[in-house]
């Protein structure tokens, strides 16, 4: 299986990661990983189908939101807060605090 590709934090386009954060899904990936800090597809998906999932993740790693690493089987995502928060700071933290 290939490694995720993540893009460096000089690649991050604001209004790049406000579209990927404009989902209702992907916000609430994003917003249960900075509960969490780390969680397998599995655990964020709602009930969702993979396919739509695995479309999701996509985007918010092509972005920058979330790094995925594979352990065994399992695909692990985390938030990249401290690569976002050193290209735009306080930008998570306004958006997750926001409650739906």
């Amino acid at each position: 299986m290939r490694p995720f590709k993540h893009p460096p934090v000089s690649d991050f386009i604001l209004e790049r990661l406000l579209y990927a954060l404009s989902d209702p899904v992907r916000l609430e990936i994003v917003r249960r990983l900075a509960e969490s800090g780390e969680a397998s597809c599995g655990e964020l998906d709602g009930g969702r189908p993979k396919s739509t999932m695995s479309h999701h993740f996509r985007i918010l790693r092509d972005v920058g939101l979330v790094h995925t690493q594979t352990i065994g089987t399992t695909h692990m995502n985390s938030l990249r807060k401290a690569d976002v928060d050193s290209r735009f700071p306080g930008l998570l933290d306004a958006i997750v605090s926001q409650k739906p």
